[in-house]
């Protein structure tokens, strides 16, 4: 893939929404009005977050990093840690591989409120799978708008995942 692919956002967010990170739209009925299109709808609305709800993944006993965060953690003092390295352990509930040379992962822990409770992270190191229980140590990066509707207030950037317990 050339170098200008890579580091264009919109060949990212088009490359995103192809891996499935879109929402889908339900057909009109007939005679009912046309719903505003994805591009539209999109454009309005942040990234959209996991389909999974937090309630279909069992988030109980699950230990904050030794001198790490939690996510709500990082989201509240995302300011502050911009730039700096800092481990998470959470559950994966979403994934998306090879996404511009890059694995893409989201992870819950059970802190933190809607908006606040799912951290993106991506790595170049194998993809753990849905449910798996995960130490991650990146890069916090904040305000990341990769256009086309996704934003990303923070997230760990070229992070380490160990994957610490399969999921079932």
């Amino acid at each position: 893939m050339p170098n200008a692919i890579r580091r264009s956002p919109l060949a990212l967010a088009v490359l995103l929404a192809i891996a499935g990170c879109q929402k889908q739209q339900p057909s009109p009925a007939a005679g009912a009005p046309a719903a505003p299109s994805a591009a539209t709808e999109q454009a309005a609305q942040p990234h959209p977050t996991p389909s999974m709800a937090a309630s279909d993944v069992d988030l109980s006993g699950i230990a904050k990093a030794e001198g790490g965060k939690t996510v709500a953690e990082l989201f509240a003092e995302r300011e502050a840690l911009a730039g700096k390295s800092v481990s998470v352990r959470g559950k994966v509930v979403k994934t998306n591989a090879s996404i511009m040379d890059t694995n893409w992962l989201h992870l819950r822990d059970g802190s933190g409120a809607e908006g606040t409770n799912d951290l993106t992270v991506t790595t170049t190191t194998e993809l753990p799978k849905v449910g798996d229980t995960v130490l991650v140590t990146g890069s916090v990066a904040i305000d990341q708008d990769y256009s086309m509707g996704y934003k990303y207030p923070v997230m760990l950037q070229n992070a380490e995942v160990v994957i610490e317990s399969p999921g079932s």
